[in-house]
């Protein structure tokens, strides 16, 4: 016997269905001091800087994070790029 239950609700309304807490004051904090951060920054050196402690692992997150991206770039454009060697 198989037995399927759509629920329709909100987020909130799960969250409070399954008993989570109400993150939404910390989430709004964290949302308006990301937005102050980002209008202060006032050249591309500060935001490096700013991204980079963000990242857990700070310069090593930073550059697999770069290379993550690269990866996907290059397999974007049609194949072309780092991910595109050929074995033999």
């Amino acid at each position: 016997m198989k037995v399927t239950v759509d629920v329709d609700c909100t987020p909130a309304e799960a969250r409070s269905f399954l008993g989570l807490p109400d993150v939404t004051p910390i989430h709004d904090k964290y949302i308006k001091t990301m937005l102050d951060n980002f209008d202060s920054i006032g050249n591309v050196e500060q935001m490096e800087t700013l991204f980079k402690s963000f990242s857990p692992l700070g310069d090593a997150g930073m550059r697999m994070f770069q290379q993550m991206m690269d990866i996907g770039l290059s397999g974007v454009g049609g194949g072309s790029g780092h991910g595109d060697k050929k074995k033999g």
